[in-house]
């Protein structure tokens, strides 16, 4: 039987929390809150960025990305430090729970929306146990565009 080794974690929006999660392929690192640096004329979503071990990664606010109401950072809340197009990127979420693994059985394709957010961000919903993992893909939650744009920022 497959399994998928996944990074879970929360984001909590009008007094819900919502669990996902992300392939641990996808993810470099996580870690604590930092000094965000901001950027003037950037996306909403972009908070700015931070300097990691010397290197410069923009840091996204994933909440305000899929239009929820925006982040209020807690000492919980991470940044979870992804690659895209050889880049280093953070998204800041509210709490990583756990890494958990997940028989590819138990997933099923997502539907059109969830919360607000569409299926093009979506891999698929988790059941694990009694409770449901959104999977998200990574690579998928910025434009080509957008992608360059952080790169270009970087």
């Amino acid at each position: 039987m497959a399994e998928i080794q996944m990074v879970v974690f929360m984001l909590e929006s009008n007094g819900e929390k919502c669990t996902y999660g992300v392939p641990i392929t996808q993810v470099q690192e996580i870690i604590r809150l930092m000094e965000i640096t901001k950027i003037p004329q950037t996306a909403d979503f972009i908070k700015g960025i931070i300097s990691l071990r010397g290197k410069v990664i923009p840091v996204m606010d994933l909440k305000k990305r899929f239009a929820m109401e925006e982040c209020h950072l807690t000492d919980h809340s991470r940044i979870i430090v992804f690659d895209i197009m050889n880049n280093d990127i953070g998204i800041i979420v509210d709490e990583v729970t756990e890494v958990l693994r997940i028989s590819t059985d138990h997933i099923e394709p997502a539907p059109e929306t969830i919360g607000g957010i569409t299926a093009e961000y979506l891999t698929g919903i988790g059941k694990v146990d009694s409770r449901l993992v959104i999977i998200l893909d990574l690579q998928k939650i910025l434009t080509i565009s957008e992608q360059k744009a952080l790169v270009e920022m970087a």
